[in-house]
């Protein structure tokens, strides 16, 4: 209509939105996803044919189109399991990298499940365990940490530290491979590795019953027992006490407690190999157990009713039991203990760290056991 181009307040942009899709913005939502893996290497999924384990609910989605195919007179469609390399370090499929051996030595067999590149898998509770940084993985060398592979990645600055890790790693026949700093980011899920990382074996636990039965044949039988104790580097510094000061062995429960990690190996200085470890499922019940079998179960506690030096029971079967960092015994482990122990202090400071706790104990009990003997 005449004059409307001179009106106040007239639009002059465009009435159109900018597009929906994957440009713009929304293109970055995108960036580093990598492929999308085919049907048969997606172990979630019914077509999956790849060598590593089947997971039990895609062996049930199998199983039930077994059924379905057979009812209907017509062939499944499902994978294969088995049929198809789905590991790294064997020469994977289309799209997956081969790790390049370095110095001679071999790719070490299976390094885990296949995913696609920018993609980090969700490790099993028993799968192996990447402890990263160049300090922290030349000190789990030098501690002896079992490891079954070294990698590192492509380009890296070879300075000492480097150099100690690879030779050391050489010297002990684990399996040295150089990949790419893409992949190392996918398999650290983008944690600082500084180019190297160290794979570390599940850790095989001692049964709770040979821990005791084994204790029982010494002629001083003493165990340690962690309620609740979450870091790991508290649980290494504990065994490495335990190891020093005669410590038949060390039990903590399955659920909110730390477990035997690369960290807590590396931590314990090689002990966690001489000291057995045990998990429980229930923490309360196995110290029931082991008042059972004739031990004197001690529990460490600020406010205890007996002082460390006044501890006469510690000449005798004794399991001393540390609470967590912060809140100590929890209040059914307090109640199953026949007596608390307090560490008498002359300062104002309120409590020790977990560990420190455990060896100032475990300590007195030494001290004494070596006086009555």
């Amino acid at each position: 209509m005449a004059g409307n181009s001179q009106r106040r307040g007239r639009r002059v942009a465009s009435k159109a939105s900018a597009p929906k899709g994957s440009g713009g913005k929304n293109k970055d939502s995108l960036a580093g996803r990598g492929r999308t893996l085919p049907a048969d290497e997606r172990p979630w999924h019914k077509a999956y044919s790849g060598t590593e384990k089947v997971p039990q609910r895609t062996a049930w989605k199998q199983e039930k189109e077994r059924r379905a195919a057979a009812e209907e007179g017509r062939a499944p469609k499902i994978g294969k399991p088995g049929t198809k390399d789905t590991t790294w370090g064997r020469g994977g499929g289309r799209g997956t990298p081969t790790p390049k051996p370095v110095r001679g030595k071999q790719p070490a067999g299976r390094g885990g499940p296949r995913v696609a590149p920018g993609r980090k898998s969700n490790p099993a509770k028993d799968a192996p365990e990447l402890l990263v940084g160049r300090n922290p993985v030349l000190e789990a060398l030098r501690a002896q940490v079992p490891a079954t592979a070294l990698y590192t990645a492509q380009g890296i600055d070879m300075d000492d530290r480097v150099n100690e890790i690879v030779r050391t790693a050489a010297d002990r026949g684990i399996a040295i491979l150089e990949i790419s700093r893409a992949e190392l980011d996918r398999m650290t899920g983008g944690v600082l590795h500084q180019g190297v990382g160290l794979q570390v074996p599940p850790f095989a636990y001692e049964p709770f019953e040979d821990l005791v039965a084994a204790a029982l044949e010494q002629a001083a039988p003493l165990l340690v027992a962690l309620d609740g104790v979450t870091d790991p580097r508290n649980l290494g510094a504990v065994i490495r006490s335990a190891a020093a000061f005669g410590a038949q062995g060390v039990f903590v429960p399955e659920r909110r407690a730390a477990g035997i990690t690369a960290t807590a190996w590396r931590t314990s200085a090689g002990a966690a190999a001489r000291v057995p470890v045990a998990q429980v499922t229930n923490l309360t019940r196995s110290l029931k157990a082991c008042r059972d079998a004739g031990f004197m179960v001690v529990g460490l506690d600020a406010d205890g009713d007996t002082d460390l030096y006044d501890l006469e029971a510690a000449v005798g079967p004794l399991v001393v039991v540390v609470g967590s960092e912060g809140r100590g015994l929890s209040r059914l482990v307090g109640q199953t203990c026949d007596l608390t122990v307090s560490i008498p202090m002359v300062s104002e400071v309120e409590s020790l760290n977990a560990s420190v706790a455990a060896a100032v104990t475990l300590a007195e009990v030494a001290r004494r056991r070596a006086v009555e003997g």
